[in-house]
């Protein structure tokens, strides 16, 4: 029988700390590190884990595409600089002006009318042209003349296509007919009311294809217009034929 005053063996040393704390804990702040778990082996996880994102490579193709729209850009706004500086220059020395037009006299003869809407007349302009330009020659294309009364237009012709040399005048003649052309009431009525007073004021329009030239630099045709108004022409009473009063009369000329 055992002895019951010899202690017992094969258990447990009693814990000094039995609620489960140490008795002297570490200072506050005291950081517990723990290893890293090693990262999956599976790529998949890689590229769908937000927290294993792989560093960002830019794609070889887009950049050289990029670079390339970079300098064809740079490229077109270098011409346009260039084109701009050297149109610029051109014009600095060159100083190009419009050509100018003036009326020096015009007649309508046998002006009547039948049937109350059919017109039928003779009529001459003589125009001057002059260059002002002291560099620059001009070349016209046929030009296309219009002859109205106020906006109602009686007839149409053509003048002859010429050249210019610099600071040079040349004549020119616009002859209209009309033989039974029909004109609203409303020009046939304002051309006998003021025919009556004594004048008739009449517009010519003109338009032609025109080219600066300046020895090896030329400009491309631009379409020129010439509008000379009110070109009052005196009839006598009960007359069918006037002359252009009150001496030449400049036109107005743009592009």
């Amino acid at each position: 029988m055992a002895d019951p005053s010899r202690p017992v063996t094969g258990y447990p040393a009693p814990n000094p700390n039995a609620n489960g704390y140490a008795a002297n804990p570490p200072p506050s702040g005291t950081a517990y590190p723990y290893a890293a778990p090693a990262p999956p082996s599976d790529p998949y996880y890689y590229s769908n884990n937000p927290y294993y994102q792989q560093s960002y490579q830019p794609d070889y193709y887009s950049t050289r595409r990029a670079t390339f729209l970079r300098r064809v850009f740079a490229f077109v706004i270098a011409l346009v600089v260039i084109f701009g500086t050297i149109t610029f220059i051109v014009w600095l020395v060159l100083r190009p002006e419009l050509p100018e037009f003036r009326v020096e006299s015009s007649s309508v003869s046998n002006l009547t009318f039948s049937n109350n809407s059919l017109v039928s007349f003779t009529s001459e302009f003589r125009l001057t042209a002059r260059n002002p330009n002291k560099k620059m020659t001009l070349s016209y294309n046929e030009i296309d003349a219009y002859f109205y009364y106020q906006s109602d237009l009686l007839a149409e012709t053509n003048v002859s296509p010429f050249s210019q040399g610099t600071k040079t005048d040349t004549p020119l003649t616009a002859n209209f007919a009309a033989a039974g052309s029909f004109v609203g009431s409303s020009a046939v009525n304002g051309i006998n009311s003021e025919r009556n007073k004594g004048n008739v004021g009449f517009n010519l329009r003109m338009v032609s294809r025109v080219e600066f030239e300046a020895k090896a630099w030329r400009t491309r045709r631009r379409f020129l217009k010439v509008f000379c108004g009110d070109l009052s022409v005196g009839f006598p009473s009960n007359g069918s034929s006037g002359t252009l009063t009150g001496g030449p009369k400049t036109c107005r000329v743009g592009i």
